[in-house]
């Protein structure tokens, strides 16, 4: 991955760059908690031809060097300003910013804060949690979420032992053999022991699941780009019934509900993730 220097965050982010490397930036796009760019190379690579990617790794996940304190965390904002400073020193034009679960989330509140920034939003089955979740934050910490995430297992001898203990379960259940290799391929560290140890580590996965804080009604209302949202049929992420005036009725969101999905909605959907990014340049 390239390394994108961004000293105001306190460290560096990693990027897959793909694309012709003499175009501007056209879209930026973040991975779900826990994990990495790489996981969607295979879902974004047809695009490479003629449009240019960064594939991030957000702060904690895969390559990126930026701190992980938990003790005070104050939300996700700490994403969204990593990634305007991202954009800041890597984009020279207004791009499409783009994401899946908390990457999604967290760009929209990077369009919500900076609109001159971002020509189109592209969130797949982005965390917008329901009113009554935010507001009992006991709830949030005892969620399935985040005890699955501490007992997540850190470790593994090699990749293999990784993909033999990953493919067809869980949570990659749906997922491709390419996929999960890819996921793998960056979603781990080698110890000082020769073992491979995740790069989001449990604890921070969890710390990601408990420290939303964020309003995304008033981030839709304060954005200014259009909205393109495919959501998950089944086990969505993006609790909108009762909200749905809050979208507006002018046509700059829309909001598509893929039959036959979950929240993985992109490596179960990789044509209309491709279609849905190649529509977002185009606005």
């Amino acid at each position: 991955p390239r390394m994108i220097s961004l000293p105001n965050r306190g460290g560096a982010m990693a990027a897959l760059d793909l694309g012709p490397r003499d175009r501007p930036v056209d879209i930026v796009f973040s991975h779900a908690n826990g994990f990495n760019g790489r996981t969607y190379r295979s879902i974004l690579r047809p695009l490479a031809g003629a449009l240019r990617i960064l594939a991030l790794d957000l702060r904690g996940h895969g390559a990126s060097t930026l701190p992980t304190v938990i003790e005070g965390r104050q939300g996700w904002q700490e994403f969204r300003d990593d990634l305007l400073a991202l954009l800041a020193a890597a984009c020279e034009a207004p791009v499409v910013l783009a994401g899946h679960s908390m990457g999604g989330t967290s760009s929209l509140l990077a369009a919500a804060a900076e609109p001159p920034r971002v020509r189109a939003l592209a969130l797949f089955d982005p965390v917008v949690m329901s009113a009554e979740m935010q507001r009992d934050p006991q709830a949030v910490v005892e969620s399935p979420l985040v005890q699955g995430a501490l007992r997540r297992r850190a470790s593994f001898a090699s990749r293999q032992a990784a993909f033999d203990a990953y493919l067809g379960r869980g949570a990659f259940k749906t997922w491709s053999a390419e996929q999960l290799e890819d996921y793998i391929a960056a979603g781990f560290r080698e110890t000082e022991d020769g073992d491979l140890t995740l790069a989001c580590t449990p604890a921070w996965e969890a710390s990601n699941f408990r420290s939303h804080n964020y309003d995304p009604w008033a981030a839709f209302r304060e954005s200014r780009c259009p909205i393109r949202i495919l959501r998950a049929a089944e086990g969505s992420t993006f609790r909108l019934e009762g909200h749905e005036a809050e979208l507006g009725d002018d046509g700059r969101i829309t909001v598509q509900t893929i039959p036959g999905t979950t929240h993985f909605l992109p490596m179960e959907r990789p044509d209309l993730v491709r279609q849905t990014l190649t529509a977002c340049v185009a606005l």
